[in-house]
């Protein structure tokens, strides 16, 4: 929850810097993504593509791709707004904003990982970030890896998988919390400068 925190305040930090007196904008960190706007988005579909990275190609065969592809076919099929999956060296999650449905999370899931089938290919890793969800998946059998799966050292880390989750959600909880709280400071500016 702590990471979660601290990006998001690093996050909003970085939109005063990058969009000085601008009544909307995005940032898009590796472990968040903060957006303010004047104009109703909270609920409202977003499918358009915000980042897309995607790592070097493989070179090898059509049986390593389709450990990815099962592997991302493995997040559109499950449910909720975090989602994990693997298959042996594979990995991959997505995520949703809170703020869409589970059918609308479902939906935008698919599109992010058919783009990341498309425009990625056979790369080692992909990203595919949209307006309201992301997917990504890595191979961890390589040196060209992605960093998410370079293992990190935690002293003392639970490999309790109900904490992980509870911790989570807290952080989503708290980084929509901390999103309302500055877009209505924004849109008091706004309104004060359209007087």
């Amino acid at each position: 929850m702590a990471d979660c925190a601290i990006c998001v305040a690093h996050a909003v930090s970085r939109a005063g810097d990058l969009c000085p007196a601008a009544c909307g904008g995005a940032v898009q960190l590796d472990g968040c993504y903060v957006k303010y706007d004047n104009a109703t988005f909270l609920g409202v579909e977003d499918k358009s593509v915000v980042l897309k990275k995607c790592g070097p190609y493989m070179g090898y065969g059509s049986g390593s791709t389709g450990v990815r592809d099962a592997v991302l076919s493995e997040l559109v099929n499950s449910g909720g707004y975090f989602r994990i999956g693997g298959s042996g060296q594979v990995k991959g999650v997505a995520q949703c904003c809170g703020d869409l449905s589970f059918a609308e999370c479902g939906d935008c899931v698919g599109v992010a990982i058919q783009r990341l089938r498309s425009d990625c290919g056979a790369a080692y890793f992909g990203d595919m970030f949209l307006g309201k969800c992301y997917a990504r998946y890595y191979s961890t059998n390589s040196n060209e890896a992605h960093a998410y799966s370079q293992p990190k050292a935690h002293a003392g880390t639970s490999g309790n998988e109900g904490e992980k989750t509870f911790a989570i959600i807290i952080g989503l909880l708290a980084g929509v919390a901390i999103l309302i709280i500055f877009l209505a400071f924004l849109r008091r500016i706004c309104e004060g400068q359209g007087k």
